[in-house]
């Protein structure tokens, strides 16, 4: 009896000790966030400004400088549930003009940057293990009662911040200074982001990336409310890839903006300019005599043979069909969709995944990349040396995986890329026109989508683009995410020549059905129209 007593009081004793760790252990996270959330800011001067820095908690680590009133840059800098955010206070004017007039200056710049921010960052952790100490000292005090358990709890958030530290400095990122993502005014993107082809030729210098960042910040302030736009790299070629307008006229605006303020040499439209492919719809493609540039064009499946006619009979356009253009150095080979089906209703020929896929694959023996030798065994003499090829549907141009470097289409109305194993870049737009009426049909608006391609003069190869994203039909914001292309002078092989997949079953080559579950996207022909709407939400 005396024995079933002990261990059942030995039970208890164990429980409540127990439950007492875990209280405590919940207080001191409690009390950390609220020391962090409450006293982690710091100001400290960062070259020609006067930075503030703060930490809070965050559902993903990051770091965001708000240049405000043009908009916010967002780096993917590290993980864990923390947030580094830098906002600029203020810009000294004659510090800013001597680092934009004095090479000098902008030599130093990187190193004085460096360790500013340096000593900014070591500030604001000790600011934050102090003030997560004191926050967790009194919630252990008002929770428990008593100084021990209070003191336990200090102890507990401060090691909550040593880890999060440790994590954060552990996993982080320098390649995020060059893949920027921008939420705010149009006019600020290009400023503020920066220009591609420095950060590709200059990848690997990071604390040269972060000058330039806050170079272009000072030339901002500097210039008050006359925004500098840089002027376009002549080793650059700037392409604006739009798909998918069905109709809408706020598509245009779009197109007309970022045509104007990324400097775009031309235009890659990879179809869906109408919806019902109708002639009174023709009217929707005049705007296109307005833009002022070369305006490439290929058919999608919601454009009739008549809306390819009126497309083809404005200034600057150009329409492929199974041919190729040069344009400012690039050769584009086109193919329009080969079916009308405004209605998904009506099945017509063709429109299975495989027939998709081989009218690309048919389609892909006309081309070579411009780094194949033009022997016998790679390539006939009167194959196209083609830098992209534009079609609507991601079916028709995963049929050209291995024969170009870049492909571009539309249709789904969802943004995404995958760098298939031959080597060829598949870039999905989305929907330039909000994906016109069926953009109202869902809860809220589908965003309209566009990219900014930039390509080296030289190589022809693609070098990285930006995702514009603006929000859709009644709402006020656009995003810029940078993305630089990892490899822009890799070889392509054909799939006949590839190495096996490691994932893949036997000794041949991945099964179209396998390239397409590896981007996680669906055959566009299998689809409905009902689906292809993107998430329709802010990003």
């Amino acid at each position: 009896m005396e024995i079933s007593r002990v261990r059942a009081f030995a039970r208890k004793a164990a429980g409540s000790r127990t439950a007492a760790v875990l209280a405590v252990v919940l207080a001191a996270v409690v009390g950390g966030w609220l020391g962090l959330a409450l006293g982690a800011k710091v100001d400290t001067p960062v070259g020609p400004a006067d930075i503030g820095m703060s930490i809070s908690p965050s559902l993903r680590g990051e770091t965001v400088v708000d240049v405000r009133p043009l908009g916010t840059l967002k780096f993917n800098t590290h993980d864990g549930p923390v947030r580094l955010g830098l906002t600029i206070e203020a810009v000294h004017p004659d510090v800013a003009e001597d680092i934009i007039k004095n090479p000098r200056w902008a030599d130093r710049l990187p190193t004085t940057i460096e360790t500013d921010v340096i000593e900014g960052l070591r500030r604001l952790a000790v600011r934050a293990a102090l003030f997560a100490v004191a926050a967790g000292f009194v919630t252990g005090l008002v929770v428990f009662r008593r100084l021990s358990r209070a003191a336990w709890t200090a102890g507990g958030s401060l090691v909550m911040v040593a880890v999060l530290g440790g994590v954060s400095a552990l996993t982080f990122n320098p390649r995020s200074i060059a893949e920027p993502r921008y939420t705010g005014l149009l006019t600020g993107v290009p400023s503020l982001v920066g220009d591609a082809r420095s950060i590709v030729t200059k990848f690997s210098e990071y604390r040269g990336q972060l000058a330039k960042l806050v170079t272009n910040v000072s030339q901002l302030y500097e210039a008050g409310s006359n925004l500098p736009i840089f002027d376009p790299d002549p080793d650059t070629i700037r392409v604006l890839h739009v798909s998918d307008l069905h109709i809408n006229p706020i598509g245009w605006n779009v197109i007309k903006s970022l045509k104007d303020q990324f400097k775009v040499q031309f235009v890659v439209d990879t179809g869906d300019i109408s919806d019902h492919g109708t002639k009174p719809e023709n009217e929707f493609v005049k705007e296109i005599g307005s833009l002022g540039v070369p305006y490439v064009y290929v058919r999608g499946n919601h454009d009739s043979k008549s809306t390819q006619d009126a497309v083809a009979k404005q200034k600057n356009a150009i329409v492929l069909d199974g041919n190729a253009v040069t344009v400012n150095g690039l050769t584009v080979y086109g193919l329009g969709d080969p079916r009308f089906t405004p209605d998904k209703a009506v099945q017509v020929d063709g429109d299975s995944s495989e027939s998709l896929l081989d009218l690309g694959r048919t389609n892909a023996l006309k081309l070579a990349p411009r780094d194949w030798s033009r022997s016998k065994s790679t390539s006939a003499p009167d194959r196209i040396p083609a830098d992209i090829v534009a079609v609507h549907d991601p079916t028709v141009g995963r049929g050209f995986s291995g024969y170009v470097p870049l492909v571009l289409t539309g249709h789904v109305h969802a943004r995404s890329t995958q760098l298939m194993p031959t080597g060829t870049r598949l870039m999905i737009q989305g929907s330039t026109g909000g994906a016109g009426l069926r953009g109202l049909e869902h809860d809220e608006p589908t965003p309209l989508t566009a990219s900014v391609l930039y390509f080296n003069k030289k190589s022809h190869r693609l070098e990285a683009w930006d995702d514009i994203t603006v929000g859709g039909l009644g709402e006020q914001w656009i995003q810029c995410q940078r993305r630089i292309e990892p490899d822009p002078g890799r070889t392509i092989f054909p799939e006949s020549q590839q190495a096996p997949s490691p994932t893949a079953s036997g000794g041949g080559s991945p099964s179209p059905t396998a390239l397409a579950s590896g981007a996680n996207v669906p055959y566009a022909s299998e689809v409905s129209d009902g689906r292809r709407h993107g998430t329709g939400r802010k990003p």
